[in-house]
């Protein structure tokens, strides 16, 4: 870095972007340089580094070969089965041209789509390496994920192959994969895909003649193929990623290849402070965008080593995440703040049985970082504790505190200042005009998004350029629905969500979305669900459901609560289960019909509702903290 300090460093990647970005792009392989460092000939769209032909897995893996054949690049550690192994970057090399040859056999080519429903083992991670290898889009569904929701990716994606597994486990629970796959399929009114099945031995699985191969069988056959990586434009899509919105339709984030490769390097450098040759830990999943960005790419570009988790924080003791960092002299590890909250509940005692002299920082994201979580953390392990802030539609963080520039110290409560690229405004919530320093805003990004960033959502140009950018109609922003507040020194603090997305244990999911799954319970008219405050998990869901005439069963309501809550994990799995479902005979509304999302939470939390000029009949709110009281 030329630069002494953050903010001239920040100034040059928001003053001279396309100078800024084409110096951080030396920083990987490019098959042919690029003609035009960013193309904004179609607002509010950007295109990075257009001409570009790079390859996502020649950068992560090939790229480092001369070098680093021998040093670890993957390490996998599962609790739940025991199993422990690691992968050379030589190693790794040969597994991902066997996954991408196997790929390859059942007609996998550039642009196709391969949809991976795995839990957290190596082949999963040959599987996102393969498909970018073969220039495939990849789009990874989290593990166990309720048979109706994956349905709807599979039918929004059409991918032409889909890889997953016999089963997952968690907390020593066996969760089998393939009958949750096939009632999916059996769903999708796309039937084409091809499966891959990766048989771990725990749980039995049929096999549907014509449609299902076992992995095991293609990688016999194709163990010593050797598969080149195919060149694709800078703007060929990477991946598509699912992320809850405010309806119940998926939306797809689209990510390109370039500029996600370029962003990535650069921000396990600078905000990181990751260097070649050590070791990443990120306790998150594939399924979601940390482990996308944080567990497979970014460590690898680097020419790190990653490791791959499949367990809890807890088990076989709440010292597990400690053993791995001393067993593998972890660097740097990225976790939640919610697996905190759950470590703070155990034998102090456990966070200093390990040897973490290796570990130089613990950075967290997922929801915001309370103070006293980020303070116990810091003072109980005597390490830095470092937040920071993004969305799956970024893909790496909009703010945080860059290692590579320690005198942006990092402050409880906020989780830094801007990244390079990010021009973050706080915004008043009606006109768009910035708000002062202390007062809150929505927090906005102006045109354009630097690389990495989302470039559209799948198959949905419109559905873009309406979500992201159409808060203010003559501002070019992009808006990320989240409150904020700015103090004197540039630093943000999270305020919550503008919209109805609600943020469970670092997973959002749209209340729409859960709403339009209870609603489809026989024996409910209306419902309401809201995003309530939790010390441990930052926010649960809780619903208000208005049932139909005569539709409360003998058991009262504890069996009718039951019922929804189980139909409501058969569609959209446990993660969006409301935590507690009420029973009220009428919903809080204004007079146009609009629900009172906001009053009924605030009433939730204890807090004063606000304005309620426009609401249409008082008793229906005074129902939701007498509902809570009773229950």
């Amino acid at each position: 870095m030329h630069d002494t300090n953050y903010a001239e460093f920040y100034r040059r990647s928001v003053e001279a972007p396309e100078q800024f970005w084409a110096d951080q792009a030396r920083a990987i392989d490019w098959h042919r340089p690029w003609d035009q460092v960013l193309d904004g000939s179609r607002k509010p769209f950007a295109r990075w580094f257009v001409g570009g032909m790079t390859n996502l897995c020649h950068n992560a893996v090939d790229r480092h070969l001369p070098e680093r054949a021998g040093q670890p690049a993957l390490i996998y550690v599962s609790s739940e089965t025991g199993e422990e192994r690691t992968y050379s970057y030589a190693e790794l090399h040969r597994e991902v041209q066997t996954m991408a040859a196997s790929l390859r056999a059942l007609g996998v080519e550039a642009g196709d789509r391969v949809l991976i429903y795995m839990p957290m083992i190596p082949e999963a991670v040959f599987a996102m390496l393969a498909c970018a290898r073969l220039g495939a889009v990849h789009s990874v569904v989290f593990g166990g994920f309720a048979s109706v929701s994956l349905a709807a990716r599979i039918d929004d994606a059409r991918p032409r192959v889909i890889v997953s597994a016999d089963a997952g486990s968690r907390a020593g629970k066996v969760i089998p994969y393939k009958p949750l796959l096939d009632e999916a399929l059996r769903l999708s009114t796309h039937p084409a895909a091809q499966v891959l099945i990766v048989d771990r031995g725990l749980a039995p699985w049929d096999r549907v003649a014509g449609r299902d191969r076992s992995y095991a069988e293609l990688r016999a056959t194709h163990a010593n193929d050797a598969v080149d990586c195919v060149w694709v434009d800078s703007t060929h899509p990477s991946y598509i990623l699912y992320t809850s919105g405010t309806t119940g339709r998926p939306k797809g984030v689209q990510r390109d290849t370039g500029g996600y490769a370029v962003a990535l390097r650069m921000s396990m450098e600078v905000i990181f402070g990751g260097r070649p040759g050590e070791t990443y830990f990120s306790t998150s999943d594939i399924g979601w965008v940390v482990g996308h960005s944080y567990i497979v790419y970014a460590p690898l570009l680097t020419g790190m080593a990653t490791v791959l988790y499949e367990g809890t924080p807890i088990r076989p003791d709440a010292a597990v995440l400690w053993r791995i960092v001393e067993q593998y002299r972890v660097n740097l590890m990225f976790s939640a703040p919610t697996a905190m909250r759950v470590l703070r509940r155990h034998d102090p005692a456990l966070l200093t049985r390990h040897d973490l002299s290796s570990l130089r920082a613990i950075f967290l994201a997922g929801e915001p970082l309370d103070e006293p979580t980020g303070r116990w953390v810091a003072e109980s392990m005597n390490k830095p504790v470092i937040d920071n802030y993004w969305q799956t539609e970024t893909g790496w963080p909009i703010l945080a505190t860059p290692a590579q520039f320690p005198e942006t110290r990092a402050r409880f409560g906020s989780p830094g200042v801007a990244m390079p690229g990010y021009q973050v405004c706080l915004r008043n919530e009606h006109d768009g005009a910035p708000v002062a320093a202390g007062e809150k805003g929505v927090l906005a990004i102006d045109w354009p998004l630097p690389p990495g960033c989302l470039q559209t959502v799948w198959g949905d140009d419109a559905r873009f350029v309406n979500t992201y950018w159409g808060t203010y109609p003559n501002l070019q922003v992009y808006s990320t629905f989240d409150w904020g507040r700015q103090d004197a020194d540039g630093y943000i603090y999270i305020l919550g969500r503008t919209d109805d997305v609600i943020n469970v244990a670092g997973h959002r999911l749209g209340t729409r979305e859960i709403e339009e799954s209870v609603s489809s319970h026989a024996a409910v008219a209306e419902v309401a669900v809201v995003g309530v405050h939790d010390a441990l998990k930052g926010q649960v869901a809780w619903a208000f459901v208005v049932p139909k005439p005569g539709q409360l069963p003998s058991g009262g309501n504890d069996a009718l609560e039951q019922s929804i809550a189980a139909h409501v994990d058969a569609q959209l799995g446990a993660v969006a289960r409301p935590q507690r479902i009420y029973f009220v005979s009428a919903l809080p509304k204004t007079r146009s019909g609009k629900l009172l999302r906001r009053a009924i939470q605030a009433v939730c939390e204890g807090r004063d509702p606000g304005d309620l000029t426009t609401l249409e009949d008082p008793i229906a709110l005074d129902q939701i903290p007498a509902a809570i009281a009773g229950a």
